[in-house]
């Protein structure tokens, strides 16, 4: 059973938060090289359990913290052929923009649809709580723009209809 967005939101920004404390931490294995270990994954030592969060079956989120970074991957709700391809078409348009969102992969990981990469460059570049708070209000957004867009398409395809059926019925006038 699925419970409201306030409440998962929170849930998501609450595990995070624990998982945020990032340190500058090198490779073990090339000297002088600092690759986020979530994604490279060398070291197992330096890696710490996932932690999971469903709203409902249809969308979930994945927290993936280590000792110099964490990965949050998120699975949006998409209940018909209309949401999967609304969503898909959202999230390629933010993606094409990875760079000016600073903390957006431009591949998510398997099985989700988009994903962040926080790292410690980050977190001493920016400030923590603000990073909370633009997690929070994009899956705010990002949840009320898609319905705006399912409903813009619902809107225009009955317009379309509309003018086309209108246009097939022969028009008969009184004699």
């Amino acid at each position: 059973m699925a419970y409201p967005l306030e409440r998962y939101i929170e849930d998501v920004i609450k595990n995070l938060q624990t998982c945020l404390y990032l340190r500058n931490f090198p490779s073990l294995k090339i000297e002088r090289h600092n690759k986020p270990e979530v994604e490279t994954r060398e070291s197992a030592e330096l890696l710490m359990p996932e932690i999971n969060i469903k709203r409902s079956e249809k969308e979930k989120c994945m927290i993936e913290p280590s000792i110099n970074s964490a990965r949050v991957s998120f699975l949006l709700k998409k209940n018909d052929d209309l949401d999967r391809f609304l969503t898909s078409m959202f999230i390629r348009f933010i993606s094409l923009r990875a760079e000016e969102f600073y903390i957006l992969r431009r591949l998510a990981v398997t099985g989700f649809d988009i994903s962040f990469l926080f790292t410690h460059v980050h977190l001493e570049e920016l400030a923590r709580e603000q990073l909370m708070a633009f997690l929070r209000t994009f899956l705010k957004e990002i949840d009320k723009e898609i319905s705006e867009m399912r409903i813009t398409v619902n809107t225009r395809a009955r317009a379309a209809a509309t003018f086309f059926v209108s246009n097939l019925i022969p028009r008969t006038t009184p004699s």
